[in-house]
């Protein structure tokens, strides 16, 4: 049976903040606070202050903390000793609780037993449910004192105060990078030092650590673009995607600036990645030929050098490629669908971002200025690769010479001087001619 579970349902501790789906978790919950503290909690069913006494009698020999049931304390020694006596039958991932194996097995089943009653949509964690459900609440009585933002909570407050401060309290032992939320530094784990890729993309094989990647990525399959922009109708992939490009390019936010040229950036990683272009760090390694690179997808697209894996392969002909994008571009080839149609000359487009890009031709519309000289553009991204000619960045690098450019294709040309590719034949030299005799 799915469980479900409303705001008012939920059982809520005043004195930190913490939400909890059933009475009983409260209960065991208000013990880990001291004697000298009081709390109140609210339930649908009834509004009454509750005062516990915190009673630790179960001790930890190793690290001193105490714990007021024998069962938790059993719990925490196994983070002591790494115990993990719950195993997964799927794919013999071991665990230090079973409510751990429960949560875990989920990823297999896709079962996702907490749904929200507010708008139907379902969780595999009863976390993920109850910092969903902050979504729905009317009062928003936390405010950002920087910008003025309101949250349902105070632990969403202070998770987006860390984007002004700059403050990553999550940090990975196995690399030392640090992140926001304890969520990114499992995700990070997760796709980078774990290995464990459980969903399989049906299209071309491709594996994915969270079901979430993998759903972003059948869309590249697809061709599905559920996120589009009110301002300008452009369509995106995902709703991170969407978010950024209002930020960089409709709200004119650059709130990070770098120290070192006075460039600015509507996001804290793009920053650090421009930052490497000054301090010359190239943290990603490649294990096979010991060639470093200044970001993961630079590596990533490096390593098909040396597997010779083209997992990108069309359907329609049959030709294999390296990367996504190649084969993206390849399917243009063949016929697609186009059921946008310009009402001036009649050209038809596969998206409606495409068409309105396309009617500023006709319009003459150029919403995006320069900031520099004042030149303005019918994109933004002729736009951005405009700006370059100002500030001398050339983000595009080449993964065998480290040449680098100022747009996209003027690497793809570069490129095909490693592969061998000539995309224009010339006659050199005199003509030839056989004769008869």
């Amino acid at each position: 049976m799915v469980r479900s579970h409303s705001a008012q349902e939920l059982c809520y501790y005043v004195q930190c903040g913490e939400i909890f789906s059933e009475h009983s978790y409260f209960k065991t919950h208000v013990k880990t606070h001291s004697t000298c503290n009081t709390g109140h909690f609210t339930h649908s069913s009834h509004d009454a202050s509750v005062q516990e006494h915190t009673i630790k009698t179960y001790p930890c020999k190793i690290c001193g903390k105490a714990f007021g049931r024998s069962s938790n304390l059993n719990r925490h020694l196994r983070s002591h000793t790494g115990e993990k006596p719950y195993e997964c039958k799927e794919c013999g991932k071991a665990f230090t609780t079973y409510s751990r194996l429960v949560e875990h097995f989920r990823t297999h089943t896709g079962e996702k037993p907490y749904k929200c009653k507010d708008c139907g949509k379902a969780f595999a964690k009863r976390s993920g449910l109850i910092t969903h459900i902050s979504t729905h609440a009317s009062e928003k009585p936390f405010a950002c004192k920087e910008c003025g933002k309101a949250f349902a909570s105070s632990p969403r407050l202070s998770q987006h105060v860390r984007i002004h401060s700059g403050e990553r309290p999550y940090i990975c032992k196995d690399c030392g990078r640090a992140f926001l939320t304890s969520s990114y530094l499992r995700n990070h784990i997760g796709r980078t030092h774990s290995g464990e890729r459980p969903y399989l993309c049906g299209e071309c094989g491709k594996a994915f650590h969270s079901y979430s990647n993998l759903r972003r990525h059948v869309r590249t399959h697809s061709g599905e673009r559920p996120y589009i922009c009110k301002e300008c109708g452009k369509a995106f992939l995902n709703s991170s995607y969407l978010h950024n490009h209002v930020r960089k390019t409709h709200s004119g936010e650059m709130p990070h600036i770098c120290g070192e040229c006075g460039k600015v950036f509507h996001a804290s990683s793009y920053l650090r990645r421009h930052l490497r272009t000054h301090s010359g760090e190239r943290p990603c390694i490649c294990k096979e030929c010991g060639k470093a690179f200044l970001n993961s997808s630079y590596l990533r697209k490096h390593l098909t050098i040396h597997t010779g894996d083209k997992p990108y392969e069309c359907k329609e002909c049959g030709k294999a490629y390296r990367r996504y994008n190649l084969l993206h571009d390849h399917l243009k080839t063949h016929t697609v669908e186009k059921p946008f149609e310009c009402d001036v000359c009649g050209k038809s487009f596969q998206y409606f971002s495409y068409l309105t890009k396309h009617v500023r031709i006709h319009t003459g519309t150029k919403p995006y200025k320069c900031k520099y000289c004042g030149k303005d553009f019918t994109t933004s991204s002729s736009r951005t690769e405009h700006i370059r000619t100002h500030t001398g960045e050339r983000p595009y690098e080449c993964t065998e010479c480290e040449k680098t450019f100022t747009s996209s294709s003027n690497l793809i040309h570069h490129v095909k001087i490693h592969t061998r590719e000539k995309p224009f034949v010339e006659n050199v030299g005199k003509p030839t001619a056989d004769f008869t005799y």
